[in-house]
C-alpha cells in the first residue's frame, strides 16, 4: 500500500484444507480471503526487511447472507459487493485496494470482477464492484496510470467454463460468449481493457 506500507496477500481458495489456523480460519475454504501484513516502523520508516510482521485477516470472502460461508466484511457490503476468490490486486494513489478475482463462476455462481475498498477508516473492507468480466474469464493484472485516470485489467480466457450443475459446457464451436467481438465467426479472445471516466477525471476520486 503506497500510503501505509502494509502488504496485502490474496489467498484465492483452498477447498482441501482440513484444519483451521489463525491465518487460515476456515476449513474447505472455497471463497478465499485476504491477509493484511503490518511491518514494523523503525525510525519513522516502514521496515519491509524486518524478520517479523504483525498481521490480521482483512476480509473473509463469500456471501455474507449465508452464515455457513463465514464471510467477514464491512457490515454495509451490498448483495452485489461481496466477492469470491480474490486473486490479485493493486492500489490507487490514495491507498484504496482494488481486487481482481479468479474462480467466482464456480464458487459464487457469477462472473469474476474487480472490486474496490478502503483499507482504513469507516469504509474499511466495504468492497464495491467496479467492473464485471465476461463469462468464463478471470481478471488479472489490474493497474493504474500514474495520474490515476486510466485503469487497466487483463481479461483471460473468456468463455472457458464448464459448470455441470448448471448444464453449461463451453466449447470452441459453441462458446458461452464471443466477447469482445460478439461476431459468430470469431471465437472469444483474451484482451486488455482500459477504463476511463467520460469526463477524464481520476478514477475513484
Amino acid at each position: 500500500n503506497p500510503v501505509t506500507g502494509h502488504v496485502f496477500a490474496m489467498l484465492t481458495y483452498n477447498e482441501l484444507r482440513k484444519e483451521p489456523h489463525p491465518a487460515n480460519p476456515r476449513v474447505a475454504n472455497i471463497h478465499g480471503h485476504i491477509l493484511q501484513l503490518i511491518p514494523p516502523v523503525i525510525d519513522n520508516r516502514v521496515d519491509h526487511g524486518a524478520d517479523e510482521f504483525r498481521w490480521e485477516v482483512f476480509l473473509l470472502a463469500g456471501n455474507p447472507a449465508i452464515p455457513q460461508d463465514g464471510a467477514q466484511y464491512h457490515t454495509g457490503v451490498s448483495p452485489n459487493g461481496w466477492l469470491s476468490c480474490p486473486d490479485n490486486c493493486t492500489f490507487d494513489r490514495e491507498g484504496r485496494l482494488w481486487i481482481a478475482t479468479d474462480g467466482a463462476p464456480y464458487t459464487g455462481r457469477f462472473a469474476d470482477a474487480i472490486y474496490a475498498c478502503d483499507v482504513n477508516g469507516p469504509g474499511r473492507a466495504l468492497t464495491r464492484q467496479f467492473f464485471r468480466g465476461p463469462t468464463g474469464a478471470e481478471l488479472t493484472g489490474p493497474c493504474f496510470t500514474p495520474d490515476g485516470k486510466t485503469f487497466f485489467v487483463s481479461v483471460q480466457h473468456p468463455g472457458d467454463e464448464e459448470l455441470p450443475d448448471q448444464k453449461i459446457r463451453s466449447t470452441f464451436d459453441d462458446p458461452s460468449t464471443r466477447w469482445p467481438d460478439f461476431d459468430p465467426r470469431t471465437p472469444p479472445r483474451p484482451s486488455v481493457v482500459a477504463i476511463r471516466k467520460n469526463n477524464g477525471e481520476k478514477i475513484g476520486g
